[in-house]
């Protein structure tokens, strides 16, 4: 079921899960859904009282991951468009030719082209492409130097996600969103530093913060500057 609590001028939406458990915990998920999981025959009041108590950390939590979420506007791809590509913009060109081909020249993406209409496919092939090699490349060191905690990704995969740069599973998949090869490398080293943290604590707890501080003493710097870059 459903419930709601006002917290100021802030409504906290809440779904509510009973089980046999022995506490009252509450969740919160990188796509910021709250989740209250009771006991059962938990007053609606108690659970209500607890999301009220948490509501600084919930509003913490979901403005946390909302620092996440890819904001980068449509695109018409037509020429004189910026496009950014390791935090650098480029404008795009767009070349009438039978040999279709993408490449950086100076500052633009060339994409050449018989059919202006295939640009869009050509230039996000072109990003997919960079992101499977450069994404790896740029996380190799990083899960090298985290192997020094015995820990390190089951595998690294990459998947477009509308609402998250990355992601860990309990199992230890990775997964990265290829648009951040739009961003620059300090970025990426952030989200991936990120991500392999939660190989060791599943939550974004003290731990979680003094180990992330520890592997990028900056990161915060970083992820402002993603949220504004990707903006």
């Amino acid at each position: 079921m459903t419930a709601s609590i006002q917290f100021g001028s802030k409504q906290i939406d809440f779904l509510i899960e009973y089980s046999a458990r022995k506490s009252l915990g509450i969740t919160v998920f990188p796509d910021m859904i709250v989740v209250a999981k009771a006991p059962v025959n938990t007053p609606i009041e108690k659970i209500k009282d607890k999301i009220k108590k948490k509501a600084p950390w919930i509003l913490k939590q979901q403005s946390f991951f909302l620092s996440f979420q890819p904001k980068t506007p449509a695109k018409k791809f037509i020429s004189g468009e910026s496009h950014l590509y390791l935090g650098r913009q480029y404008r795009l060109k767009i070349v009438m030719c039978n040999i279709e081909s993408v490449k950086l020249k100076g500052k633009f993406i060339e994409v050449a082209t018989s059919d202006k209409e295939r640009a869009k496919l050509l230039l996000n092939g072109w990003y997919l492409k960079n992101a499977t090699i450069k994404l790896h490349a740029i996380a190799q060191p990083l899960i090298d130097d985290f192997k020094k905690h015995k820990v390190k990704p089951s595998s690294i995969i990459l998947r477009e996600m509308p609402t998250r740069w990355g992601s860990c599973t309990p199992k230890g998949k990775i997964t990265l969103n290829p648009e951040l090869i739009k961003a620059p490398k300090g970025c990426i080293e952030y989200v991936i530093i990120h991500e392999l943290c939660h190989l060791l604590h599943h939550d974004h707890t003290q731990k979680f913060l003094d180990l992330q501080t520890k592997k990028m003493k900056d990161w915060e710097k970083w992820k402002m500057k993603l949220e504004k870059i990707m903006a």
